[in-house]
């Protein structure tokens, strides 16, 4: 079966082992989650159509901020957006999964903590970004509800450089 490609892209559709796992957890957690990505609308769409993959609560995409990645205002957005979502007035702590030091400064700058994953860019890139962890991929991530939480999630790392 030949893979679709999205509009605009000349790359196939790859998926980053272990992140529909990921996703799925989050998803069955109800855990709140976005995806901020400097794509135009258009591309994501057309990847998580050809992923399949689950769709996040919230989206920040291209069209959505004036300046891109490292400015950290993608992820400002998500985060406000995830509020109202909930309905909540804060959000303490969320962590940034990102592959590309771009991505990491952003997270850095919005005050969030970051996992880095190997998937595009090297760990010394990664950790020269700010990333706290650099793992290689989604399959080391492991996310559970909170003992007597109803909001409040644990995340563990495997495989850390």
């Amino acid at each position: 079966m030949e893979s679709k490609i999205p509009t605009l892209c000349k790359n196939p559709a790859i998926e980053i082992p272990g992140a529909r796992a990921l996703l799925e957890t989050l998803n069955s957690l109800h855990a709140p989650w976005a995806i901020v990505t400097s794509g135009t609308n258009a591309l994501l769409t057309g990847w998580l159509d050809v992923l399949r993959l689950p769709r996040p609560q919230e989206v920040t995409v291209a069209e959505d901020v004036k300046i891109g990645k490292p400015d950290p205002e993608g992820y400002y957005k998500a985060r406000t957006r995830l509020l109202q979502h909930r309905g909540e007035d804060d959000i303490k702590d969320v962590l940034v999964v990102e592959d590309a030091p771009a991505g990491v400064k952003a997270g850095k700058s919005a005050g969030c903590y970051v996992l880095a994953v190997t998937t595009t860019h090297t760990v010394d890139q990664l950790k020269a970004a700010g990333a706290d962890w650099v793992i290689p991929d989604h399959r080391f991530v492991e996310v559970r509800r909170k003992n007597g939480s109803q909001g409040t999630f644990t995340f563990t790392f495997n495989n850390v450089f």
